[in-house]
Parts: C-alpha cells; structure tokens; sequence
C-alpha cells in the first residue's frame, strides 16, 4: 500500500492560482459601472473587464478547461490582479511561461496610494510607464468621466487615444495632437526600456495593427519622456477649466503620477473646485 501521508504536496494549477487569487483581492472596483458586492474578492465578470478578457475564457482558465494562455494574457491578469514580483512570477509559471524578466512595474506602492487618497482637490491619477490607468481619485473621475466603464485596452491610455478618441469633455484640438505625439514617443520609450514585458509587446503590436494613426506616429515620433502640458477642458457641467498637468516620478520606480492643478485665484480654480466639492462624500464636505 502507499502511504499517502507521504505522497508530495503538488503545486497548485493555474485554475487554483487564479481563483485563490481572484478571491484574496483586498481592493473593490468603485463606481456608476461596478454594482453591490455580496463576498470578498473580484467577481469574475470585474477581473475578465481588468485583464481585456471574456468572462467565458476566464471560467475555462479556473476550470482548467483552456490551453495555455499567452504571456500577454497571464501579464493582464496580473496587472489586474494587483500581483508583486513574486506572485505574478508563480502565476507564470502555473502557466507554463517564464517568469517576466525587466517588467514593467504595475503594482502601486502604499505610500503612493495614500497620495492619491488624500489629494481630493486636484485630479490625480497613477500610470504605470506604458501608460496603463492603475488608479485615480474622486477629483479625476469628476473632470474626465468614470475610468469603471473602461474595459480592457480601453484603460490604456495611448490604446484609447489612438481607437477610441470619444470623451464627454472637449479638449483644445492642438493640445489634444501634442498631447498624442509626446505619449506616443513616451511609450517607445517604454518599449526601448522593457523589451521583454509581454503585455507592452502585445499593446504595441496590437496598435500597429488597429491604429494607422499609431503607426504613423509610432514611426515619426522621438523616443522621449512626456513632462505634461498645459490642457484646456471644456467641461459639461462648469465650462472651460485652463489646468497644468504635471507628471511626477515616483522614486524608485518607473511608475509616474499626473496631477492636473488650476492656477490659484483664477476662474479655473473656482470652477474645478464646484466640480471636485461635488465628487466628494457629503461627509468629507465640511472639512
């Protein structure tokens, strides 16, 4: 007989990882888009609209069901997933990939996230160094929309700039094509940094393919870092707001963070403050 006290302990599946990790997620997706939550974790249905996956394919990866994915698809997962190094490094492996060497950083440090959750009079939001939207605050949400209801590439910046160029503000024109070649050269930037990420190899490629615009920037714009700009937003609600978008690096990493701020005094300041006033818990109001 065997003794089965002495079988080995297999490692976990993918199918197991996924769920585990899925269900140990301690962040909740806030917003018009994201409906009550009724346990711990991420829905499938709020990790497949993160990871640029269908729900159907997700359920077949937990179930064990599907072939092995990609190393872009496992990267998405693991952006969307919030993992570190580590984690992320088992996920590839359960996989059968290799672990992602000289990868972007996606995973929001704590001091950075408590930036973000203090600043509430400026719009203030958290890109990682291909552009992928990784967190915002309530001010954000109020000048450019609710970033919930982006699926997928949509939450890439420079995907959305290139495919799906709609917003419920007008901005200037001019800034708007500036505003382009600078992210574009700053992806390439990316691009020269991390050649063996698998999720920006894929964007990039996936941009060329979909976007004759990208294209044609992506092969006439300098690799540079993009410093912000200037931006004038005319807003539904409060009109034209003039704001300075700066972007800051957070130390250690190439993580950056745009804050977009009025100059102090001026109609802008009053009008972006109606709108973030606004965008604030009732209770934060009276502070």
């Amino acid at each position: 007989m065997v003794d089965r006290r002495t079988r080995p302990v297999r490692a976990p599946g993918l199918g197991t990882l996924l769920r585990e990790f899925r269900d140990s997620c301690d962040f909740a997706l806030t917003g018009p888009a994201v409906t009550a939550r009724r346990a711990p974790g991420l829905r499938r249905e709020e990790l497949a609209m993160l990871a640029g996956v269908s729900v159907d394919y997700l359920v077949q990866l937990e179930q064990g069901r599907a072939a092995r994915p990609s190393a872009p698809v496992v990267a998405a997962l693991s952006r969307a997933l919030r993992l570190d190094a580590d984690d992320s490094a088992l996920l590839h492996r359960a996989a059968g990939l290799a672990p992602a060497t000289g990868s972007v950083t996606r995973v929001v440090p704590d001091s950075v996230e408590r930036m973000v959750t203090r600043l509430r009079e400026w719009p203030v939001a958290v890109y990682s160094a291909d552009w992928w939207l990784l967190r915002w605050n309530d001010a954000w949400t109020a000048l450019l929309g609710d970033s919930t209801a982006l699926t997928g590439r949509a939450r890439n910046v420079v995907w959305f700039e290139m495919t799906q160029p709609s917003s419920r503000v007008w901005i200037d024109p001019g800034e708007d094509d500036t505003y382009r070649d600078a992210i574009v050269g700053d992806l390439r930037v990316a691009y020269l940094e991390h050649p063996d990420d698998a999720e920006l190899a894929d964007l990039v490629t996936a941009l060329h393919e979909t976007s004759p615009e990208f294209a044609e920037r992506w092969t006439a714009a300098r690799p540079a870092r993009y410093r912000g700009m200037r931006k004038h937003v005319d807003h539904p609600d409060v009109g034209l707001i003039v704001l300075d978008g700066d972007v800051l690096q957070v130390p250690g990493c190439d993580m950056r963070i745009v804050v977009y701020s009025p100059a102090p005094g001026t109609p802008d300041a009053g009008r972006l403050a109606r709108l973030t006033t606004a965008a604030r818990p009732a209770s934060d109001r009276k502070n």
